[in-house]
């Protein structure tokens, strides 16, 4: 029987996080603010939350891996330094890119994995890495599975891959089209994504008829398909893979709960035998209900083709959701939500997901609406309802509203 492997799941706030533990990760990664491939303020965790974020986890049981895997400049040895030290006690590893990080973490005594951006693509650079004290490499994406399964079965360290999530045409996301465009550089988690938008090729010669432009077609020229590895996860378990990692520190909790959930529920059935290409369908359907460009299988069956790119770059979710309001009340006792209605009308049935940081994400459908005593069939803005709700919800959690492909 292939081993079972943790599902790591993208945290990029607490909110994100909750939904990771209540969908059954069985560990989370997420970054500080700086060092991380992810630089955005609403997106990372500050070291003043981290105790709390390393609490939830061990709660669980559920490991915490810390992002610290950007390129490294020489003034920043002392803030690395002092990062390392503040969250050492709270962290179960960092994941690391620098030659400058692995060294710290040795001295800070933190194990480290290494991240994809030092594209580790063989077997030889894998027993090298664990001789420099790794334990565990996250392989490049450009690796094969027939690539992946020699190097989990001959390196004699952990392996982890990403399954599902954003892929970057870059070689292990080390990309200078960002920098040279806006000098901003993805190699410090500040891509702004030039190679997402539609190119116009321009004819720059002078004189007579020298003006002629193209739009590219397909026109996302250099934007690869979002991976997803659903259809052949039980591929991906015979290999050894030790962490099924998903990509998405930049993306919302919706995402983060329907993720987990189905990467979960494939490796469930992996292990007790009924996996098979229905429920691989299912759960395809499940993820694509949240924030996705069009799926491909990454590079897993071969090296780039033309359909490893996608046409748009418009989110292909099946669902959209829209804010209703916020949390005004919850009565544990009754199992009751009390919500203040701000902008979207709520009617009897529709589907309701409310976000918190404490709460996570809790999906349910809209029955008994009321108002004191009165029953309700919808709630117009600017007025509030109550209807039942089994989760616990928090005063000012976000309400939504969510419109389309039902789950």
């Amino acid at each position: 029987m292939p081993r079972t492997p943790e599902i790591l799941a993208p945290a990029g706030d607490m909110t994100c996080l909750q939904a990771a533990l209540d969908a059954g990760a069985g560990a989370v990664y997420l970054g500080l603010e700086g060092f991380n491939m992810r630089q955005m303020a609403s997106r990372n965790f500050s070291l003043a939350s981290l105790p709390e974020a390393a609490e939830r986890c061990r709660a669980r049981g559920v490991k915490l891996y810390l992002t610290l895997n950007t390129v490294l400049f020489e003034h920043e040895l002392p803030a690395l330094d002092e990062t390392l030290r503040a969250a050492q006690p709270h962290i179960d590893a960092a994941i690391v890119a620098d030659w400058a990080t692995v060294e710290a973490c040795k001295r800070f005594g933190v194990p480290f994995h290494i991240s994809t951006q030092m594209s580790c693509a063989n077997t030889a650079t894998a027993r090298f890495l664990k001789a420099q004290g790794a334990s565990r490499v996250v392989l490049a994406r450009e690796c094969t599975l027939a690539e992946v399964d020699a190097i989990a079965k001959n390196s004699g360290i952990e392996v982890e891959t990403f399954v599902h999530g954003a892929v970057c045409v870059a070689v292990s996301g080390r990309c200078l089209l960002s920098h040279d465009a806006y000098g901003c550089s993805s190699n410090r988690g500040e891509c702004h994504q030039p190679c997402r938008r539609e190119f116009l090729i321009q004819e720059v010669r002078e004189g007579e008829n020298a003006n002629a432009a193209f739009v590219v077609t397909p026109h996302m020229v250099l934007s690869a398909r979002d991976l997803c590895s659903l259809p052949f996860v039980d591929k991906l378990m015979a290999a050894g893979i030790a962490s099924f990692k998903i990509e998405g520190r930049a993306r919302n909790p919706e995402y983060v709960k329907a993720v987990v959930t189905a990467y979960r529920a494939a490796v469930a059935a992996v292990a007790d035998g009924t996996f098979g290409a229905a429920l691989a369908e299912r759960l395809t359907a499940d993820c694509a209900r949240v924030y996705h460009r069009e799926f491909g299988c990454g590079l897993f069956h071969g090296r780039p083709g033309a359909g490893q790119f996608t046409d748009t770059d418009e989110n292909q979710a099946t669902t959209k959701k829209r804010h209703v309001g916020v949390v005004l009340n919850y009565y544990p006792k009754a199992k009751v939500a009390q919500v203040a209605i701000q902008d979207q009308t709520v009617a009897v049935g529709d589907r309701l997901s409310i976000h918190g940081p404490t709460s996570g994400v809790v999906d349910l459908v809209a029955r008994d609406l009321r108002r004191d005593d009165e029953v309700c069939t919808r709630a117009e803005r600017g007025t509030w309802i109550t209807f039942p709700c089994e989760e616990r919800v928090r005063v000012n959690d976000k309400v939504f509203i969510v419109k389309g492909t039902p789950c």
